[in-house]
């Protein structure tokens, strides 16, 4: 059997004899502080600089003299909500949260605490991973509405610093031409990538088979494939609902 095939296999003793729902709230709120707040640091660094980068370089590129400057602030509220708030952050939680969680199952695998779960009639596929999914799902979208304000907020204050936009001009640019759905395309988007990072990382580390080096090899690979699906993902959704 492929390993897609093995994979929707996973996915469906997810929610197969599960746990009382008390025992599911406890684990997922554990998981909501390690993914969430575990990862508001690097995901505040890494979007402030982008749309600072962004803005600053949308404005080196804009040598017309008749194209308004609140262009530029339009251009940065556009590409931080549509493509680079949720993509990027995604890509770089997929290094962070799935590396963890492949890790974490893998290591769990070969000790074998994951064979005692067994023993004991818990179905430890539900009891470990389900929490993940779920706190991925619910923290990922929240970490990425605040990288789409911060990225939009490092590109006002690089703007105005650099001399390239002024205040009034910025703001003006972001209330140009704003369109709606763009805030739910990226939330639907984002809560997809969650989904196939939590999953996919947590299917390579769960199957883990050997010893400490395949641990990080499986590691590896979900952080690998997790990209790759991020940005299939990213593309089948884009021709879908904006096309």
């Amino acid at each position: 059997m492929s390993n897609l095939g093995k994979y929707f296999i996973f996915l469906g003793t997810l929610f197969r004899n599960r746990e009382k729902l008390g025992v599911y709230l406890r684990l997922i709120l554990n998981e909501c502080t390690s993914i969430g707040v575990g990862s508001i640091f690097i995901v505040a660094l890494v979007n402030s600089f982008i749309g600072a980068v962004t803005c600053v370089q949308t404005a080196y590129n804009l040598t017309n003299p008749f194209v308004p400057h609140n262009i530029i602030a339009l251009i940065v509220r556009d590409s931080t909500i549509l493509e680079l708030a949720p993509t990027l952050t995604c890509i770089v939680l997929a290094g962070k949260v799935g590396s963890n969680i492949a890790s974490e199952l893998g290591t769990m695998r070969i000790t074998e605490q994951i064979d005692a779960l067994e023993v004991m009639g818990i179905n430890s596929s539900s009891y470990l991973v389900l929490p993940k999914v779920i706190a991925s799902v619910l923290m990922i979208p929240l970490l990425v509405i605040m990288a789409g304000f911060l990225s939009i907020l490092g590109g006002y204050i690089a703007g105005t610093l650099a001399g390239v936009i002024s205040p009034e001009e910025y703001v003006s640019g972001l209330r140009l031409d704003y369109k709606p759905f763009g805030v739910a395309f990226a939330l639907i988007k984002t809560v997809v990538f969650a989904f196939l990072i939590s999953t996919i990382s947590a299917y390579r580390g769960y199957n883990v088979q050997g010893g400490a080096l395949e641990v990080g090899s499986a590691s590896t690979s979900a952080v690998t494939t997790s990209c790759i699906a991020v940005v299939a993902a990213d593309f089948v959704l884009t021709q879908l609902l904006l096309t």
